[in-house]
């Protein structure tokens, strides 16, 4: 958890750097570099144009940072969960071990009945049942980010179809 705010922080602070105000909420009180999560708050922060980076999960262990992720765009009405990676999106094996394996554009919420680990059953479970849409995509390459904050075709998109991505944003 504590790894997560870490990165929050740097995230922060290079925002920041190129004219971008941000906040960081964490599950936690650490009122000396971050804010406490409060939904209320998030969503003024959003409201004023400013980006909230949420870190250190839901505070409780038991839970990954994939089901706080999600669980935060829920309680904020977000329209999309931004999976930032180390390989360019879902694939139907490991790249890694088997250079032959194919990138999915596009897949459904049935994602971990096909074995593919992208998230934990209980974050995509949260991603279907509130129809947020995940976009999974290799944080390493530049502009990739951009690419995903705007809508455009980057990574894997599960749950949602691209052109109903780029109307949402």
């Amino acid at each position: 958890m504590l790894a997560t705010v870490m990165n929050a922080i740097f995230l922060q602070a290079t925002m920041e750097s190129i004219g971008i105000p941000t906040r960081v909420q964490t599950a936690f009180r650490m009122s000396e570099v971050a804010e406490s999560y409060i939904r209320r708050r998030a969503v003024r922060h959003l409201e004023k144009g400013r980006v909230v980076i949420f870190a250190a999960g839901t505070g409780n262990p038991i839970f990954t940072t994939d089901t706080a992720a999600v669980l935060r765009c829920a309680e904020i009405n977000a329209e999309v969960v931004l999976k930032a990676t180390n390989v360019d999106g879902v694939y139907d094996d490991n790249p890694r071990r088997n250079p032959s394996a194919c990138l999915h554009d596009t897949l459904t919420y049935e994602v971990t009945s096909k074995d593919l680990s992208v998230m934990d059953m209980t974050a995509i479970t949260l991603c279907q049942e509130n129809n947020i849409p995940v976009v999974v995509f290799n944080l390493n390459k530049p502009g990739n980010i951009s690419k995903a904050i705007k809508g455009e075709r980057v990574g894997t998109l599960i749950g949602g179809t691209w052109n109903s991505l780029v109307a949402r944003t």
